[in-house]
């Protein structure tokens, strides 16, 4: 996926169509999740590559999914909350690097 913003828009604010890291969304942006793809980075996870994917697969961070930014954390904006689906899950944004967003238009 070539095509992956680090911020949507010029202003930062969400252009319906763009795909972003979910690491990079923030709070109000919501959309729906394109691809959940590990890759490798330096120890930054503290588990394998393999595993982290499995972790969020397992969690619900599935293609399809409907997501929402709803709480980033006081400091560095780490870690942050989303809404997935119905449920609401909370992880550090270096994991979240790994799942892209599809935005909807705010």
């Amino acid at each position: 996926m070539n095509n992956i913003s680090t911020r949507p828009g010029a202003d930062g604010a969400a252009t319906e169509g763009a795909v972003v890291r979910l690491c990079d969304a923030s709070m109000g942006d919501a959309g729906t999740i394109l691809e959940v793809r590990a890759e490798s980075h330096s120890t930054a996870h503290g588990v394998g590559v393999e595993e982290l994917q499995r972790r969020l697969l397992e969690f619900g961070f599935v293609e399809g999914a409907r997501i929402e930014v709803i709480h980033e954390g006081a400091f560095g904006r780490d870690p942050i909350a989303v809404r997935l689906d119905d449920m609401r899950v909370a992880l550090r944004r270096r994991d979240a690097e790994d799942v892209l967003v599809l935005l909807d238009k705010r």
